[in-house]
């Protein structure tokens, strides 16, 4: 479902051109579960941005079910983003002035959905995050558990293919984050793929499979056994192929 060849990615702070991410091959099926893991600065935040159309790489290709990312115009990357991928933030992204419901909802608006239909799958998800008693309650009024199950319902609202978390529980309680990965857990089984991008062992290890990053490079994948600059083997291609 998602291939990277050579994804590289530079940016230039003054004079100083930084490397965060330097030739990436990684292959992730359908229906995986993956944590790519790594201290700061390794890169897991800009290889999510990139997974996630939120930027562009300056060298390499991105293909995301057979069609390269990387040469899309604007519009069709906001198209991508709002069909094909949902993203949950460590710091949520919640709209204040909305209800839990009104921020669920707004995926939904973007797609021109109408006012029943948007309403009633932002009510059933809500629902489905336990929060059904809370949909008309304001981010303040929510706890952060609460208000993460928000995100996540929201995420979901365009039924998308792919899940990107960046540190979903790092603001979390023990109870609430363990809440979180649980419902990751059952995304997974129904088929979605959902990737969380984190610095914290112990949900790294909850995934399938974990991508450990250092310095730019993929440094261990235990999706496939491999470990070392860009490494990606013939069992992920294979895997990543019967998935498709």
């Amino acid at each position: 479902m998602i291939v990277t060849e050579k994804l590289t990615k530079n940016y230039l702070m003054g004079r100083v051109t930084v490397e965060a991410l330097k030739e990436v091959d990684v292959s992730i099926g359908r229906g995986e579960d993956v944590a790519i893991l790594g201290p700061s600065g390794s890169g897991k935040s800009t290889l999510m941005h990139l997974l996630g159309c939120l930027d562009t790489p300056t060298s390499g290709r991105y293909l995301l079910d057979g069609e390269p990312v990387e040469n899309l115009k604007r519009n069709d990357l906001a198209r991508v983003r709002n069909d094909r991928i949902g993203f949950v933030f460590q710091n949520f992204n919640l709209l204040g002035h909305a209800s839990a419901l009104g921020n669920v909802e707004l995926p939904l608006i973007y797609k021109g959905s109408t006012r029943r239909v948007r309403r009633d799958r932002a009510a059933a998800l809500l629902e489905r995050v336990g929060l059904g008693d809370r949909m008309t309650h304001r981010p303040n009024e929510l706890s952060g558990g609460q208000r993460q199950r928000v995100a996540l319902a929201r995420a979901l609202a365009g039924d998308p293919d792919i899940i990107l978390a960046d540190e979903p529980t790092g603001n979390l309680d023990t109870a609430s984050g363990e809440e979180v990965v649980q419902l990751f857990a059952e995304l997974v089984a129904e088929g979605k793929t959902i990737i969380v991008v984190t610095h914290d062992l112990e949900i790294a290890e909850r995934a399938r499979r974990v991508i450990r990053l250092r310095d730019g490079r993929i440094e261990e994948d235990t999706g496939n056994g491999a470990a070392g600059p860009g490494a990606v083997t013939t069992e992920a291609v294979t895997r990543e192929e019967e998935a498709s």
